[in-house]
C-alpha cells in the first residue's frame, strides 16, 4: 500500500503523467483515470458543481483561524509539470470551522483554462471561474501528504475562485512576473516577502464558505479531503490571467486547461456557513 501511494504522489508532485483535461490520445484523460487508479472512480470525488439552493446551512461552520498566514517569507515557486506550485514554509496552520484538527500548510497551486475560457475545477450553479487556487494542508501529526491521504479527514484544502478585473492586482505582481522564469517543467524561482495573507481575500470576508467531503483532484484521487470553498473571489486582470498560459507541459505544449471536470456529488451534502447562498454575491465579493 505504501509503495503504491508513494508512486501515486510521485506522479502528483513531479508531473511524470499528463493530467490535462484535454490531452493527446497518448495521455491518460481524466475520464480514464479510474482504469489505472481505481479510487478516481469512487463516490466521493472532487471537484463538484455546487448547487447553492441545495446547500445546507450549518451554524457550526464558524470562521476559520489562520495562524502564520500573515508572516512574509521567502518561498519557492515552481513549474511541477502540470501546474504552478508555491511551496510554503513551516508554521502556517488553520483551525476552527468544524475542522477535524489543526492542519498545517504544505503548498498552494492553481488551475486555469485557455485563451480567456474558464478553468476553475469547482463550479457554482454551473458557473466555471477563470482560475481556482488550492491551499493544501494536512493534519499536524502527519509528515507527508501521502501519509495524510490514508486518513479520511487527513487533508484540508482551501479553495478560492478568481474573477477577471479591469485593473491589475498588485498583490500578485511578483508571483505573476516570476512566471516567465518557470516556463519549463522542473524550473523554479525564489520569491521574497510573500505571505498567504497577500494572496487571499481579507479575513473579514472569509466568513461565507461551502464545505463538503471529497478527494484530491489528481491521481490517485484519495478521498481524504475536507474542502472549504470561499464565496469571496480574488481579482486578476486579463493580462495577469493570461500570463499563466505561457507555461509549458513536459512535452513543450502550452500548459492550459489543467483542471479536472466536475464529478458526481452522489449522496454527499454541501454545507454552507452563513445564511442563504446567493449567486449574485459571486459578482460582488472580490477583495478590492
Amino acid at each position: 500500500t505504501h509503495v503504491f501511494i508513494n508512486f501515486i504522489f510521485s506522479i502528483l508532485f513531479f508531473g511524470s503523467l499528463d493530467l490535462r483535461s484535454h490531452s493527446k490520445e497518448t495521455s491518460i484523460r481524466p475520464d480514464a483515470w479510474k482504469t489505472v487508479f481505481p479510487q478516481c472512480g469512487g463516490r466521493s470525488q472532487s471537484p463538484v458543481n455546487i448547487v447553492t439552493k441545495k446547500s445546507v446551512k450549518d451554524e457550526r461552520l464558524t470562521p476559520l483561524q489562520y495562524d502564520g498566514y500573515q508572516e512574509a517569507s521567502e518561498v519557492l515557486l515552481k513549474n511541477n509539470g502540470h501546474t504552478v506550485q508555491l511551496d510554503l514554509p513551516p508554521g502556517i496552520v488553520i483551525s476552527g470551522g468544524q475542522l477535524a484538527a489543526n492542519y498545517k500548510a504544505l503548498q498552494l497551486h492553481l488551475h486555469w483554462g485557455k485563451d480567456g475560457s474558464p478553468g476553475s475545477e469547482h463550479t457554482i450553479d454551473g458557473e466555471q471561474f477563470p482560475m481556482e487556487m488550492h491551499i493544501v494542508h494536512i493534519k499536524e501529526n502527519y509528515n507527508s501528504l501521502s501519509q495524510a491521504a490514508e486518513d479520511p479527514s487527513g487533508i484540508a484544502v482551501l479553495g478560492f475562485f478568481f474573477e477577471e478585473s479591469a485593473s491589475e492586482n498588485k498583490k500578485y505582481s511578483s508571483l505573476v512576473d516570476a512566471l516567465k522564469r518557470i516556463v519549463r517543467p522542473s524550473s523554479n524561482a525564489t520569491l521574497p516577502g510573500i505571505s498567504l495573507e497577500m494572496l487571499i481575500p481579507p479575513q473579514s470576508s472569509l466568513e461565507k464558505y461551502f464545505r463538503y467531503d471529497g478527494s484530491l483532484t489528481t491521481p490517485g484521487c484519495a478521498e481524504a479531503v475536507i474542502w472549504t470553498l470561499f464565496e469571496s473571489t480574488i481579482p486578476l486582470s486579463g493580462s495577469q490571467l493570461s500570463a499563466f498560459w505561457q507555461l509549458q507541459f513536459p512535452e513543450g505544449e502550452e500548459m492550459v486547461q489543467n483542471y479536472r471536470p466536475v464529478q458526481p456529488l452522489n449522496s454527499r451534502r454541501v454545507l454552507y456557513s452563513k445564511g442563504s447562498a446567493v449567486l449574485v454575491s459571486w459578482l460582488s465579493l472580490s477583495y478590492f
